[in-house]
């Protein structure tokens, strides 16, 4: 039974210095990239472990209505390729993964598939991607937009080749086409010519599971990804938790000068929330590897920092708001590509932070802090769960803080504000 969440939601005050271990639901990135490379492998395999939120669900959804068949009645999902022949619908939600990762798959089909999704996710840039499509042979209609609505007209193949995009908005640009890519016909070779591209660990990500299936890819040189036309190995992966979910939680320790252990944080990863690790030392907290897991302990002040967060910028929204609760300056760098996340998450900090009395400047490419005291109030969250975390590390620290749409959590930690309750012991 669903338990119906106040909205405002009031926030849980850390009274006193927590001593929690905690453990997380699995790494939507990971979930979603196996679950698009297992549809595509050429037998059925197994994702153990595997997130069940909103994004992911709408994964499945979306690659069953293509044709594969996904079993996500257990823990782990079994999925069984299928062949892409009919006319599908895939609604996208706020789902940046399905949005960018599915289109390039379904050109693989013989029917048309339809994209559609949540009206903030309309907003999302994807036209990088329908042009490099069009480049590679897939019929896109779209009415020049850019931008969803759109179908993807399929032949059943995909001629495949070069193509060269503007990456600097979204690393998923890339990562979609080199998913798919190994079943062109002549693979895919993809360039970047722009900014540099943001959250580089993801597409570091996807270059390491894609040579798990048994994928050929050369990315030895910069700004160009190469994937060899082939065969895709059915390969079962164990998912990682998602690292950059511990945010909040690895905060609290700071916030509220105790100690958060995180349970099974892997030893080594390509996940981009492992730059926690560092940030939080820089900010005076204590971590350590134990037996367990992930030891973060707080020293009861928060030190400001000066980071370029542009290969990790999902981090941006925590990091922020332990910012704002900071004892010195602060300046965030390199993150202009949020502006294009689920929000513009720059200018909806800026505001929200702002409104709470932190002393914030919006800058083009981030945001700079100087301590000021907070005060109870709203925060809104843009239908954004990396906001939600922003809003509850602050009320963490500051009474009378109230959240709106806490349940937009539900993203990648489906029952986020009730786990978050229970480690601070409120009603």
């Amino acid at each position: 039974m669903t338990t119906r969440l106040a909205d405002p939601w009031p926030a849980p005050l850390a009274t006193g210095p927590v001593d929690v271990q905690v453990s997380l639901p699995g790494s939507k990135s990971v979930t979603n990239r196996a679950l698009i490379l297992a549809a595509i492998a050429d037998g059925p395999s197994v994702v153990r472990g595997a997130l069940r939120s909103r994004d992911t669900t709408l994964m499945a959804d979306a690659l069953t209505a293509l044709g594969s068949a996904v079993d996500t009645s257990g823990d782990d999902w079994t999925v069984t390729p299928g062949e892409f022949r009919s006319d599908a619908h895939v609604e996208c939600g706020l789902a940046g993964t399905v949005l960018r990762f599915v289109p390039p798959v379904a050109g693989l089909s013989t029917g048309a598939a339809s994209f559609d999704g949540d009206a903030h996710l309309r907003n999302r840039p994807v036209g990088e991607v329908l042009t490099a499509l069009r480049g590679l042979g897939v019929v896109i209609d779209d009415g020049g937009r850019g931008a969803l609505p759109f179908t993807v007209r399929g032949t059943g193949t995909v001629v495949g080749g070069s193509v060269v995009i503007d990456a600097s908005a979204s690393s998923q640009f890339v990562s979609g086409l080199l998913l798919a890519g190994a079943r062109y016909n002549q693979g895919v070779d993809v360039r970047h010519h722009g900014k540099p591209v943001p959250s580089l660990p993801h597409i570091a990500m996807t270059v390491a599971m894609l040579r798990e299936h048994g994928v050929e890819v050369d990315d030895s040189d910069a700004n160009r990804w190469t994937v060899a036309p082939g065969p895709v190995a059915a390969v079962d992966h164990v998912v990682e938790p998602d690292l950059s979910n511990a945010g909040p939680f690895l905060a609290l320790a700071a916030v509220s000068g105790g100690s958060v252990v995180v349970r099974d944080w892997p030893r080594e990863t390509t996940q981009a929330g492992d730059a926690l690790r560092e940030i939080l030392g820089l900010m005076g907290c204590e971590v350590e590897p134990v037996a367990e897991g992930l030891r973060v302990r707080g020293s009861g002040t928060i030190r400001g920092v000066d980071l370029d967060l542009h290969d990790v910028g999902e981090l941006t929204p925590v990091v922020a708001a332990l910012c704002a609760l900071a004892d010195s300056p602060s300046h965030l760098r390199g993150v202009e590509h949020i502006r294009g996340h689920e929000t513009d998450r720059l200018a909806a900090l800026a505001a929200e932070l702002g409104g709470l009395g932190a002393d914030v400047t919006e800058r083009p490419d981030g945001l700079s802090f100087r301590p000021a005291p907070l005060h109870a109030g709203v925060f809104r969250t843009y239908a954004d769960h990396r906001m939600a975390h922003a809003g509850v590390v602050v009320g963490a620290a500051v009474p009378g803080i109230l959240v709106e749409d806490i349940g937009t959590t539900s993203k990648t930690f489906p029952d986020f504000a009730g786990f978050w309750t229970g480690l601070l012991g409120a009603p």
